[in-house]
């Protein structure tokens, strides 16, 4: 489903529950939930966000700044090495 095609599929909901308060009542509770959970959890990106930051690590590493895994290092050998 597109992004289109779910914000239709939002609005044609939200004016079903915008006729009946106590419906419209746990929708903005439970829209309040979910942002205060995006919030509460940096490791969510939206889309724009995630390929920003795999751009900005692209060029990172066009610069010379990146840093790479050895081949029989293991994870925790890397992190060591490089935190």
């Amino acid at each position: 489903m597109t992004a289109i095609q779910m914000n239709a599929e939002m609005l044609r909901n939200m004016s079903i529950i915008a006729e009946d308060e106590n419906l419209l009542k746990r929708a903005a509770k439970y829209l309040r939930k979910l942002v205060s959970e995006k919030e509460a959890e940096p490791t969510l990106l939206t889309k724009e966000e995630f390929f920003a930051r795999v751009d900005e690590a692209r060029e990172q590493i066009k610069r010379g700044e990146g840093v790479e895994m050895l081949p029989d290092e293991s994870l925790d050998e890397f992190l060591q090495r490089v935190g």
